[in-house]
């Protein structure tokens, strides 16, 4: 008998109002699908009198098309998983207001609409909250459907997969400018003064924290993970406004140097560095990653959630890229995003509206496994690993009190559509964030040689001792 889910009150973060589960990989069964695959393909080769060839070419030929069906089946008609937290049972009209009859002659009542319709159609006003996003979007399993639809499908296949499979550094660039170049006010609108555009860390849950202060916890953090001392060559790869390359140069007295492909970073981040007094011992540099010079060492690297948009294909070689650059005592540091492995449908269609809409070409995100895995194959050792998603959570709440604020103001810059866009990316990611459907993992690696001084690591957050002796 499981225990009385308790709704927890944590100062720090925006807690659950209603965190239930739902479909997913409990509830799949992948006997079903492999009989889909194999079984639909012999039966048209058996009525049809066909041969072997045949068949393995009808089988390559429907996997994808069989695949489609199998799991828009599944999502629909797969039962919630573990019913240990009930629903209301309001009609939906309780949660959302339809401005298109079509819409609303459709959905009514318990009738609930599949994610992806709603937010398409929220996108172009044709259906509104009837209160705060963030709130009616905790109640989502009462009103809304986690069902694959065909305009998830055809993204899928039209531009997620191409993209994955080529992901060439004329995409990269192309999708960094557009999204990252779209002008400083949008994205100091929700991630305020620091322009730190990654998860910030809470330093105690019982405290309500200002992002400033998630955001300083953040870049402290990752300067004592790298051990960064004065002198140290820092590199940091995906810089974003040169934050943390600004911060360890004036707290650390490091030689740290910040490497983007967006030109207004580059800008924004160069009057930083001069308003906080580190010129000559910070530096930006506008330009793909690929580019950074190989004779240079550094003794400190970061790639603070940049990984993710390397792309699957060319994780490999990014990662022996960094280990080329990185002194044989030197450190790593990538933080990055990851999916948890026991996946629920709602963690897909989110994932799915990332790619589309937020974060395009970021198809890295994956379960921690497989970036433990790439590391120790590129000759990596691990060294410590966090799970930051919860982190992330109250990050991404700040950054979405922060949009609400300003929505006037970007709305009329910028247009409803994009800032509807974005109100659904903060207020779903709060969520997706708690629960574990998607999350954020702090890495620290160094090369895994023999002659590697493993011992000068022992000072890390993992023994107070040591750590209180190596600070004073």
């Amino acid at each position: 008998m499981s225990k009385e889910f308790k709704p927890t009150t944590w100062a720090a973060i925006h807690n659950a109002t209603l965190p239930a589960e739902g479909a997913g990989n409990q509830t799949f069964d992948n006997r079903i699908l492999a009989g889909a695959v194999l079984g639909v393909p012999a039966f048209i080769t058996y009525s049809l009198g066909l041969g072997a060839w045949s068949f393995l070419f009808l089988t390559v030929l429907l996997f994808l098309p069989i695949l489609a069906c199998t799991l828009y089946l599944f999502s629909r008609f797969a039962p919630r998983y573990r019913n240990h937290i009930p629903l209301p049972g309001k009609p939906i009209e309780s949660y959302l207001t339809f401005h298109d009859a079509e819409l609303r002659a459709k959905y009514h009542g318990r009738n609930k609409i599949p994610m992806e319709t709603f937010f398409e159609a929220y996108f172009v006003g044709k259906v509104d909250f009837n209160g705060d996003p963030l709130e009616i979007m905790e109640l989502r399993h009462d009103w809304a459907a986690f069902q694959f639809t065909y305009g998830q499908f055809k993204f899928f296949l039209t531009q997620w997969l191409p993209e994955t499979f080529w992901h060439s550094r004329e995409q990269d660039e192309n999708q960094v400018r557009d999204h990252y170049d779209r002008g400083n006010d949008f994205y100091e609108a929700f991630l305020g003064p620091l322009m730190v555009y990654t998860s910030g860390i809470i330093s105690d849950p019982t405290k309500r924290e200002t992002l400033e202060e998630l955001q300083e916890n953040k870049m402290e953090l990752i300067c004592e993970k790298l051990h960064m001392k004065e002198g140290d060559k820092h590199l940091d790869i995906g810089c974003g406004w040169g934050t943390l390359v600004a911060y360890a140069a004036k707290h650390y007295n490091t030689q740290s140097t910040g490497v983007t492909l967006a030109r207004n970073q580059v800008a924004f981040g160069d009057k930083r560095i001069e308003e906080w007094g580190v010129k000559g011992k910070a530096n930006l540099l506008c330009m793909d990653y690929r580019d950074i010079p190989k004779g240079q060492k550094y003794d400190k690297i970061s790639a603070v959630e940049m990984a993710e948009h390397v792309g699957i294909r060319r994780f490999q070689t990014f990662l022996q890229e960094i280990r080329e650059l990185l002194e044989d005592d030197g450190l790593f540091y990538m933080q990055v995003a990851g999916l948890r492995a026991t996946w629920q449908y709602e963690d897909f269609i989110w994932g799915l509206f990332m790619a589309r809409y937020i974060f395009p070409g970021a198809d890295a995100s994956t379960p921690l496994y497989w970036y433990l895995r790439q590391l120790e194959t590129a000759g990596f050792e691990i060294h410590n690993v966090d799970t930051v998603g919860v982190h992330y959570s109250a990050t991404l709440e700040r950054w979405y009190e922060n949009w609400m604020k300003n929505k006037g103001a970007m709305t009329e810059k910028y247009g409803s559509k994009l800032v509807r866009i974005w109100e659904i990316f903060l207020s779903w990611s709060v969520i997706t964030s708690r629960q574990g459907s998607a999350t954020c993992f702090q890495i620290v690696a160094n090369k895994n040689r023999n002659s590697f001084d493993r011992a000068a690591l022992i000072c890390n957050r993992t023994n107070p001792r040591a750590w209180k002796s190596k600070r004073g």
